[in-house]
């Protein structure tokens, strides 16, 4: 089965485009967890635009489900990280102009620094993904830094569905596979072009957001979860990729 986890950032956007605490994130976290959301994941950014301080506080506390905590490599948020001790931490590149993660985590060019980062969160049981572009080069950096999943860029074929993009992430599973990696993928992914990623050979895991929260706003949190869900699994049976 291919865990499903959900990201609650956009349940934050909301609440803070009006301040106050309503629409509650870990609410939100909650209610996804108890519907079918294998895990719950949430990104502090340095800029705190949606996800805040005590949001990561409370969902470390009241989860019964990994919680995913994606954040910079910076120290700042590495050593949040070690202090709050989740399940797992996702590294991704983080640009404050940006308006969503744009690329993969450059690991080839940071790799001195990751490493040493990397170590100190797996130090204290920190399980650590690397969110990066399904290059082969970043993939086998990662490995060699001492990284446990690569979480694959899905952006670009979320944007341009087509077989390149296809066989650019099906290369980079096989990749991941090849370094003893476990393999996740997210970014941009929808009921419509989720079932072709979904049959990426190895992977465990999908993180899907943004999506999923805006068709919550139509059919509730608890339906958008079970037709997503019901995608990912008609997916993985027949893997349609013609390999």
């Amino acid at each position: 089965m291919i865990r499903l986890g959900v990201n609650i950032d956009h349940v934050a956007t909301v609440r803070n485009a009006r301040g106050g605490t309503h629409p509650d994130p870990v609410a939100a976290a909650l209610l996804a967890a108890r519907h079918g959301a294998d895990g719950i994941t949430a990104h502090l950014r340095e800029d705190r635009r949606h996800i805040r301080d005590e949001d990561m506080a409370r969902l470390r506390e009241e989860l019964s489900v990994p919680l995913n905590f994606e954040m910079a490599a910076t120290e700042e948020m590495v050593t949040k990280a070690c202090a709050l001790r989740p399940h797992a931490c996702c590294l991704v590149p983080e640009r404050r102009e940006e308006v969503t993660t744009e690329g993969g985590l450059d690991v080839v060019g940071q790799q001195a620094d990751l490493q040493v980062k990397i170590a100190r969160l797996r130090e204290v049981g920190i399980r650590v993904s690397l969110f990066i572009d399904p290059d082969p080069a970043q993939i086998e950096a990662a490995a060699r830094i001492g990284g446990q999943v690569v979480e694959l860029h899905t952006g670009a074929y979320a944007h341009n569905p087509d077989e390149t993009e296809l066989a650019r992430l099906y290369d980079g599973a096989q990749a991941a596979q090849a370094h003893g990696l476990e393999l996740h993928a997210g970014h941009g992914l929808t009921y419509a072009n989720v079932g072709r990623v979904a049959g990426l050979p190895g992977l465990r895991e999908l993180n899907i957001g943004h999506f999923l929260i805006g068709e919550a706003l139509f059919v509730g949190l608890p339906v958008a979860i079970s037709r997503m869900k019901q995608e990912i699994a008609t997916g993985a049976l027949f893997k349609a990729w013609g390999r």
